[in-house]
């Protein structure tokens, strides 16, 4: 008698269960996704070959499905990088002194293109399924560098050691923005852990419409037509190397103006179909507990 009543809650536990899944099949049409990973920048302040950077990058994501093959996402991302003249095998480099880090924002927008069909239901996709991305975006970037103990006088500078914009002081006697377009593309692969959850890795590179993510593009200004010694500091960093070298004068060169500077992200990434009702939680809350009929 208990095995027949176990199993009969078994079954009731079962079909409720199933019943709840079924119900909400056909309401999860919007993926929300988390990934972190590393980010390696490439520029003036980086050697040629050097592909993996161990800076952090973390990014949210809203994706949706208009084709069984294609869906589009929006996608938010925190990242930073940075490089340094210390860092390089050419000597050049190694007297030039130069160094930044930098935090930013960069929002995009991507078409996306999958090797498989989603499945007319969203647990009817494939198990593994791989695909390739492009797309437009926006970045903020804000380059900063390390303050020095001594200006080219070797008078004590204000807040040595700590770090300042870059932008601001005009290294190179150049007003650049801090905004700058990108174009994202790149590709991934995805698994299904489960009828509602995706893992996956996903690399993508950043074309980028500025050579000033790292300060550094064109050639030297004339250090002597400075107004701050903070500018003349940061501006021509190989006195900290020597302090008897002279200050440069103008159009020595600095960087190389011919190639924009760009960034390659590699993310670890957790998908998650979610529910209509998740959209639905407001209005709820807004809508107040429901009265009890008072008893007579």
């Amino acid at each position: 008698m208990r095995i027949v009543l176990l199993l009969c809650l078994f079954l009731v536990s079962e079909s409720l269960m199933a019943q709840s899944f079924y119900r909400l099949r056909n309401s999860r049409d919007i993926i929300a996704s988390f990934g972190t990973g590393t980010t390696t920048y490439f520029g003036d302040l980086k050697d040629n070959g050097d592909y993996i950077d161990p800076k952090l990058n973390l990014n949210f994501g809203v994706q949706y499905f208009f084709h069984p093959y294609i869906s589009g996402r929006a996608e938010l991302s925190y990242f930073r990088i940075g490089g340094d003249d210390q860092d390089s095998d050419f000597p050049g480099k190694n007297r030039r002194n130069l160094s930044f880090r930098s935090d930013n924002i960069e929002f995009n927008v991507v078409g996306i293109i999958h090797a498989f069909p989603q499945g007319n239901r969203f647990y009817q996709r494939p198990t593994i399924n791989p695909y390739a991305f492009i797309g437009i975006g926006g970045l903020y970037f804000n380059p900063k560098g390390e303050i020095p103990s001594t200006d080219w006088n070797g008078d004590p500078l204000a807040d040595a050691g700590s770090y300042t914009a870059l932008q601001p002081l005009q290294t190179e006697g150049v007003s650049y923005s801090r905004f700058a377009f990108v174009i994202p593309f790149g590709g991934g692969v995805k698994y299904k852990v489960n009828p509602f959850v995706n893992i996956g890795i996903e690399g993508g590179y950043r074309l980028t419409f500025t050579d000033y993510l790292d300060d550094v593009s064109t050639v030297y200004k004339d250090n002597n037509s400075f107004d701050s010694e903070l500018a003349r500091a940061m501006a021509d960093r190989r006195n900290e190397l020597d302090p008897a070298l002279p200050a440069l004068e103008a159009d020595h060169i600095r960087g190389n103006p011919n190639d924009n500077d760009g960034y390659f992200m590699l993310s670890f990434k957790v998908e998650y179909y979610l529910p209509a009702q998740f959209f639905n939680t407001y209005k709820m809350k807004r809508g107040g507990r429901s009265r009890r009929p008072k008893r007579r």
